[in-house]
């Protein structure tokens, strides 16, 4: 899809679920799932669960994490907040002050990218609904999320201030020269028999190589490996005691001083 016609695309989603968000907008409760959001969009649409953060202020901006659940969490039954970051989050929620979107995908056969006009529009929604820092939009997922993460943050590198793909896989070749430029940390487990943890070793030895030639910043381009862990690194990597705060301080490479 164009950019003219994804603008237009979101436009129609926003514009549909407009009233919809005006009437419930001043009922949400900070730390609550707002669960069975969706969002229309030519007549496709993906339920979407939002977490909003404790003590959450609409009088100040707040980061948005974006979250792509796996092959097992797929339908429409609101389990894509059940494994990975929901409930890292919901375990510690001091450790991250930001509102976190988790769409679901219907089917496993189809990966992210199939679905990302949508989960763009989901993300155009919850901005026009709540106050969130355009500049500070992280992406993250695993496994099948892990690659829609490498993928659809390597399309949209203006949208998003990291990527944190989590037993992710996807092309050197189209996602390392594209997300080069922004800060990204990876996890995998070495005994992963699902995703060969290879496929992120050699993106991010290409990512690492592009930086280097540059001059970019090492810390922004971070991998940790799991030597025992098998295709399960995410309760490992969202429970990284760091890694909330290296991805809110996170600011879009684009972002003015």
């Amino acid at each position: 899809m164009g950019l003219e016609n994804l603008r237009s695309a979101v436009k129609r989603a926003l514009a549909a679920g407009a009233a919809a968000l005006l009437a419930t907008a001043a009922g949400a409760a900070a730390g609550t799932e707002v669960a069975g959001r969706e969002v229309a969009l030519e007549e496709a649409g993906l339920p979407v669960v939002v977490r909003l953060p404790e003590g959450y202020d609409p009088g100040r901006p707040w980061p948005l994490v974006v979250f792509l659940h796996g092959a097992g969490e797929c339908g429409s039954d609101g389990r894509q907040a059940q494994v990975g970051l929901g409930p890292a989050v919901a375990a510690r929620p001091d450790r991250w002050p930001c509102l976190v979107l988790m769409p679901q995908k219907p089917s496993r056969e189809h990966q992210w990218e199939a679905y990302e006009d949508q989960v763009l529009a989901a993300i155009a929604e919850a901005r026009a609904r709540w106050n969130i820092d355009g500049d500070r939009i992280a992406l993250t997922g695993l496994s099948q999320g892990g690659h829609g993460t490498w993928v659809i943050g390597a399309r949209n590198t203006g949208l998003f201030s990291c990527l944190v793909p989590v037993c992710g896989y996807g092309s050197v070749e189209e996602v390392a020269p594209r997300v080069a430029r922004l800060p990204v940390w990876a996890f995998h487990g070495l005994r992963d028999d699902v995703v060969d943890p290879r496929e992120t070793l050699a993106i991010m030895q290409e990512v690492r190589r592009l930086r280097g030639s540059t001059g970019g910043d090492p810390d922004d381009a971070r991998l940790t490996l799991y030597p025992v862990a098998g295709h399960n690194s995410w309760d490992a990597a969202y429970a990284e005691p760091d890694l909330a705060a290296w991805l809110l301080s996170r600011v879009r490479a684009d972002a003015g001083p």
